[in-house]
């Protein structure tokens, strides 16, 4: 049978052009190799608690296995509010300001579809989560990033989002604390952005997924300001602090009619998120508290023994205020940050994820996730310092 094989290749170019994710793209050449510790995917290596595990089980038993709304369970919208309203001090309707999604990921993709028009201007911190910058240009947005220093503890002022603001700026996206550096903002800092959204008419887009894994000081949200409720849509979930990487469940919180838009977006592509997923939910956020404290303290302790080690190899590293990255930096060996986590990767089985993948301000630094059991730590630092020794002769 003679295969026909089409004229045209059918992909559209504004996908044709997006590149795969630089964390998925390198680990591809994880698979497989044998005795690598892996200090790479940004996932807790906790298993989710037993008792949100059972939540989830309790729901298969008793048959929860039905849609529901598009919104999402009302009992588990009406337990967000009060979490949110308690947590960080703004007030949410759970009936029309809250929208359940399929993590945080797809709730950040349909706020952007919600609000960007064809060449709209989104501003976000670079490094940054591989998919801010490809989310961006599928809604048809300009992606215009801001680069972050370690001399500022990876933080974004409002004299450097001020700077690349035009008149076709029209979003800031913000994730404090951040993945890939840990950094975090000041309440002064805050304030000060939210003076500069408020003085050019900008949304806000703030991932929040984080801010229970803070070290340094006590998390504030930007919608908790004077004025800023108004003009932001407030993203959380529950794969970080819960370890519940794998239910996928986030949720969006904002004015109702951006909320709305958001949702028409969310019921003709996702229709609802798992009931069985939000059922564990509704546990982890009314139960779960002491568990986020536990694993806090577990990953306190490791970001002090990585980063300590960083700095005692020469590879100099800031002391992240929150998330569980460690970033160092290895201008100091002469390789890039790829061609250092591929060496690093075949002469010494550590996989750590190249900076590069975060956004060229990321160039020189290397992802390395503590989120991982101490011991393996220990051992895997010993492994690096090996490494750089060897580069350095």
């Amino acid at each position: 049978m003679t295969t026909v094989v089409p004229d045209r290749e059918f992909i559209a170019r504004h996908v044709r052009t997006l590149p795969r994710s630089g964390i998925r793209e390198f680990f591809d050449i994880v698979q497989g190799m044998p005795d690598v510790i892996s200090l790479g995917v940004g996932e807790p290596d906790f298993v989710t608690p037993w008792h949100i595990r059972e939540a989830a089980i309790y729901a298969l038993e008793r048959g929860r296995t039905t849609y529901t709304s598009n919104l999402g369970l009302l009992r588990l919208r009406e337990a967000i509010a009060e979490s949110v309203a308690r947590r960080f001090g703004v007030a949410y309707d759970p009936r029309r300001q809250i929208l359940i999604t399929v993590g945080v990921s797809e709730a950040l993709d349909i706020a952007l579809r919600a609000v960007l028009d064809p060449g709209d201007e989104v501003v976000y911190h670079e490094p940054c989560y591989v998919s801010y910058c490809p989310s961006i240009a599928l809604a048809y947005g300009v992606p215009v990033a801001v680069p972050c220093r370690a001399e500022d503890h990876f933080a974004v002022t409002a004299d450097a989002i001020a700077a690349v603001l035009t008149p076709r700026s029209k979003v800031l996206v913000l994730n404090f604390p951040t993945n890939p550096t840990g950094g975090t903002l000041t309440p002064a800092e805050l304030e000060g952005i939210a003076r500069l959204v408020r003085r050019h008419d900008l949304l806000v887009i703030t991932d929040e997924i984080y801010s229970e894994l803070t070290f340094e000081g006590e998390h504030r949200s930007l919608a908790a300001l004077p004025g800023m409720a108004e003009r932001t849509i407030f993203l959380h979930g529950f794969s970080k602090a819960y370890a519940m990487t794998g239910f996928r469940i986030g949720y969006a919180c904002g004015p109702a009619h951006l909320v709305e838009a958001m949702m028409k977006i969310h019921q003709y592509s996702m229709l609802c998120a798992s009931i069985v997923s939000q059922e564990a939910a509704l546990e982890a956020i009314r139960n779960g508290d002491a568990d986020t404290a536990e694993m806090r303290e577990h990953y306190r302790l490791r970001r002090h023994v990585i980063v300590s080690a960083f700095n005692q190899m020469g590879l100099p590293c800031t002391l992240p205020r929150g998330s569980f990255y460690a970033f160092p930096c290895i201008r100091n060996t002469g390789l890039t940050s790829k061609e250092f986590a591929v060496r690093l990767l075949q002469e010494e089985r550590v996989a750590c994820v190249p900076g590069s993948a975060f956004g060229p301000a990321g160039e020189g630094y290397l992802r390395c996730c503590f989120a991982t059991a101490l011991d393996r730590i220990e051992i895997a630092v010993e492994r690096i310092a090996r490494f750089v020794r060897n580069v350095s002769r």
